[in-house]
C-alpha cells in the first residue's frame, strides 16, 4: 500500500499510511515557512522528536482538538498532560508503539531538549516507522552518530525505504555531514528538512541533492513546504 507523505515546512510531516495519517513535530501556526494553520490539521497519531518549541508548539492544541494520541519522552508527556492533553504515550529510547499501519519506535538521537518554560524535556530521539510494508526513518534533531547504520539495518534485510535527515546546519547536522548519515542508514531514498525556516539556517537544497546523486547515495527528494510524494 502506499504511503504518501507530506511536508508543512521546519520539520513537520503528515504521513498518511491508508489506515490513518500521523503527525510528526507539529510546528505551524508560528512556523514563518508553514503551508497550513494548526487548525487544518487532521490526524490520528502524533510522534514528538524533542521538547524545542520548533517542534511541540502546536501539539497540544491539535491533540486535544483531534483526540489523536501522542507519543513522546515521558517529560513531555507530563508537561502536555499538564496542559490539558489525555490521549498520551510516554516512552523512552527503543520503546515501540502502535500508529496507524504499523509500528514506531523511538530511536536515539544527539541534540539537546528543553520545553518552551525551560524546563527538562528529556532526551531527544528519532523515530524509525514500519508502516504499509514501509520502513521510513525521522532522525529529528541530530548529529551523525555511527548507531545510524544500525538503525538503516533490519532483521530481513529489507532497506529503509526513507530517511528523513535536517541539513540546516547550526543546530544539527548540515549538508555535508549529511552526506555521511545516509551512507551509514543506506536508504534507498532521502528527504531533507529543518532548512530555509530563518536565515542561519538557510541552505541550498538543490545543490544538497546534486551532491547525493553525485556521490550514488540515495534518490533525494526535495520537497517545497506543502509539497507530497508517495512512497509506492
Amino acid at each position: 500500500m502506499p504511503v504518501t507523505l507530506t511536508w508543512t515546512g521546519h520539520a513537520t510531516f503528515l504521513i498518511d499510511t491508508g489506515a490513518g495519517t500521523i503527525l510528526v513535530d507539529p510546528f505551524l501556526d508560528e512556523c514563518p515557512t508553514a503551508s497550513m494553520k494548526a487548525a487544518d490539521v487532521a490526524c490520528d497519531a502524533i510522534l514528538i522528536t524533542h521538547a524545542h518549541f520548533d517542534h511541540l508548539a502546536d501539539a497540544a492544541a491539535i491533540a486535544t482538538r483531534t483526540a489523536a494520541k501522542v507519543s513522546c519522552a515521558f517529560e513531555i508527556a507530563n508537561w502536555l498532560g499538564r496542559q490539558g492533553v489525555e490521549n498520551l504515550q510516554p516512552m523512552n529510547h527503543g520503546g515501540r508503539v502502535a500508529v496507524p499501519g504499523g509500528t514506531a519506535r523511538m530511536e536515539i538521537a544527539f541534540h539537546s531538549s528543553s520545553l518552551p518554560d525551560g524546563s527538562y524535556g528529556g532526551n531527544p530521539a528519532g523515530w524509525l516507522l514500519d508502516v504499509a510494508g514501509k520502513r521510513i526513518y525521522i532522525a529529528g534533531d541530530t548529529g551523525v552518530f555511527s548507531d545510524m547504520e544500525r538503525i538503516g539495518r533490519s532483521r530481513d534485510g529489507r532497506r529503509l525505504d526513507l530517511a528523513i535527515l535536517p541539513i540546516g546546519d547550526l543546530f544539527t547536522m548540515g549538508p555535508e555531514e549529511s552526506l555521511e548519515a545516509i551512507r551509514l542508514l543506506g536508504a534507498k531514498a532521502v528527504l531533507p528538512c529543518h532548512y530555509n525556516t530563518w536565515p542561519p539556517i538557510e541552505q541550498d537544497a538543490q545543490a544538497w541533492a546534486e551532491s547525493v546523486r553525485r556521490e550514488g547515495l540515495a534518490e533525494p527528494l526535495v520537497l517545497e513546504p506543502g509539497g507530497s510524494f508517495k512512497l509506492g
